[in-house]
């Protein structure tokens, strides 16, 4: 059974969907974080039912500027308010009678997982986390198509900037695109691969602004690894086609209780058969592990 709600963030309401699992509660729950500009409608659903069949409950959540969610302006990726909208989640589930406040775990997905592991550096509570397909820097991403392309986003990231300073609509650039277009993510399959995580009767809002660029740039969630206190999960994608795969090596390799699964997979290929079945089954048996 999956309940749509809403949880407040700042000023805002952040979109929310708990699954819960047909045996009594209260119960232990994992909280989704999705990854970069995606939405709960974007293959969420697959985990919720296979978290909850094991006997856990699920908390899946939109950030907010996105999907569902309140927030303007639209688009916009922040890592300071995405953190926000995570603690806010975990304060949720901590309020749900439903829920076991004291048996929480986290799961990330892509850039998600970059909140995942900071907020886990923040909760020493927490169960146990798990990441797949981890995008830990954004910098690695966006500088894998080398200086020029970085170039290329100097005017409308400064556009953008000082339309926001003047009150003004925001200036937008897409998130995704194909090799050589003005994409923040433009590596080859990169499109194709987020075309195959959009349902056929969702449209996918294909941009950010502009200046959150800046932000992705300077995020470097890996430098939180050694203050991640409960057990973690690393699923990583031996054919990773968006950041260096030694990176989510690296942060297994400093985080205390982390221990890293791989799979023939790249980054897009992980959400679908036969790898989503593998690394659902290593997720369930880890989560059961520390939450059951």
């Amino acid at each position: 059974m999956t309940i749509r709600t809403t949880f407040p963030s700042g000023t805002d309401e952040c979109a929310a969907w708990l699954t819960l699992p047909d045996t009594p509660g209260p119960h232990p729950v994992v909280v989704l974080v999705h990854g970069g500009g995606a939405t709960h409608a974007m293959m969420l659903a697959q985990y919720e039912q296979a978290f909850s069949n094991a006997g856990l409950a699920v908390l899946a959540f939109d950030f907010r500027h996105l999907g569902e969610s309140g927030g303007e302006p639209r688009q916009l990726v922040d890592q300071r308010r995405y953190a926000e909208d995570v603690d806010a989640a975990l304060a949720f589930a901590r309020s749900r009678p439903e829920l076991d406040a004291d048996r929480i775990a986290l799961w990330g997905t892509s850039f998600g997982a970059s909140h995942v592991l900071t907020a886990a550096a923040r909760h020493q509570s927490l169960r146990a986390a798990v990441v797949q397909c981890p995008v830990f820097s954004g910098r690695a991403v966006v500088s894998r198509a080398g200086l020029r392309h970085l170039l290329r986003f100097t005017f409308p990231i400064v556009s953008d900037l000082a339309r926001a300073a003047l009150g003004r609509s925001r200036r937008y650039v897409p998130l995704v695109g194909r090799p050589g277009e003005l994409a923040f993510v433009n590596q080859p399959g990169a499109l194709e691969g987020w075309q195959s995580v959009t349902p056929a009767d969702y449209e996918f809002d294909n941009r950010i602004t502009a200046a959150s660029g800046l932000d992705m740039l300077f995020y470097n969630a890996a430098s939180a690894a050694p203050r991640v206190r409960c057990p973690l999960l690393v699923c990583a994608c031996d054919r990773e086609n968006l950041i260096d795969p030694a990176i989510a090596g690296r942060v297994a390799a400093t985080a205390p209780r982390a221990v890293v699964e791989h799979y023939d997979a790249d980054h897009f290929s992980v959400y679908h058969p036969p790898a989503v079945e593998k690394i659902l089954a290593d997720q369930i048996d880890f989560l059961t592990t520390h939450l059951l």
